[in-house]
């Protein structure tokens, strides 16, 4: 690593935070479901796919006792296990169930309102458009919560124009939480004026923490010739960040999971930095990065704040006082 410059050679660097950034209130439930369960039972404790997309968290939830695992097959009766915040299908905790295993659910209640609208449409008769990415744990858990042949996924506007309903006058949508708000109205637009009796949501599936922190990306991306959004490469919503930032003026934009993966040569010509986290990214890889930046540049922070969050989420009755 090349000598950092002298304070007396380091030229200016305004940092941007955008405030809300990092963690949201299901991601704080579902780290604190684990924690406690560790508090209650000991190690080990199971987790199913991991807890939330970042590896920072799963790493030291691995240091106090936490066992990650795909699937729960590779779980064993005898101990407890915790469904991620992601949500899982059904099929799942019923055969936790019938293994008669000790199981937490972390699902990110937000997630389990979308679970809830897809059985109330599956109970009405309705078919259930889900507008989300394939493969994602969210996705495959939503999908799981109905018969296979009553949900279709929509991943974008060239999806929903060509979809054909077995009868357009009973069709609903729900959404996956971490999307781009901005791609979820165009495809809900297509929706919208092909099928006018669609049932919607009652409110905005994507989660108030992802609308958040897109909002305040957008209002740091202009006034920033570079930002970088610290989340994982398989965090939706982090990845997300990176494009509403492109779109909303930033120079450039990239996604690091550290600071140890800032190309530097990214800074050149750069004045003014934007600086954000994924929903579950830890506040501490954002203060590394401000550090390193410290190292190299006389930096200024100046946190742009868009929105005040309050939401918090109780774990299960059953770790309670745990």
């Amino acid at each position: 690593m090349p000598d950092s410059p002298s304070s007396s050679s380091r030229r200016p660097l305004l940092i941007r935070l955008a405030a809300p950034r990092g963690f949201c209130a299901g991601v704080d439930r579902a780290i604190q479901i684990v924690e406690q369960a560790l508090s209650k039972w000991g190690a080990p404790v199971y987790v199913r796919h991991e807890i939330v997309h970042n590896a920072h968290v799963v790493k030291r939830l691995e240091a106090m006792g936490a066992v990650f695992v795909e699937e729960l097959a590779d779980c064993p009766d005898d101990r407890p296990v915790v469904f991620s915040a992601h949500g899982v299908p059904k099929a799942v905790p019923a055969e936790a169930a019938r293994r008669a295993m000790i199981y937490v659910d972390a699902t990110c209640p937000l997630v389990s309102k979308v679970h809830a609208e897809a059985q109330r449409h599956a109970r009405n008769g309705l078919h259930t458009l889900l507008i989300g990415h394939a493969g994602h744990p969210e996705v495959v858990g939503t999908m799981g919560q109905v018969q296979p042949g009553t949900i279709t996924l929509i991943e974008t506007e060239a999806d929903a124009e060509t979809f054909r309903p077995a009868d357009p006058l009973r069709l609903a949508y729900v959404t996956q939480t971490t999307l781009s708000v901005d791609d979820t109205a165009g495809i809900v637009a297509v929706l919208r004026r092909r099928f006018p009796d669609m049932s919607e949501p009652r409110k905005d599936d994507i989660c108030y923490a992802t609308t958040n922190r897109q909002e305040a990306v957008k209002a740091l991306a202009a006034g920033s010739g570079l930002v970088l959004v610290i989340g994982a490469a398989n965090s939706s919503n982090s990845l997300r960040l990176v494009e509403v930032a492109e779109r909303s003026g930033a120079a450039a934009a990239h996604l690091i999971a550290s600071a140890e993966n800032i190309d530097w040569n990214w800074f050149d010509g750069v004045s003014a930095l934007g600086l954000t986290a994924g929903a579950s990214a830890p506040e501490t890889l954002v203060q590394g990065v401000i550090a390193a930046c410290r190292a190299r540049f006389d930096v200024t922070v100046e946190e742009v704040v868009t929105a005040q969050e309050d939401v918090v989420f109780r774990v299960p009755r059953v770790l309670e006082g745990a």
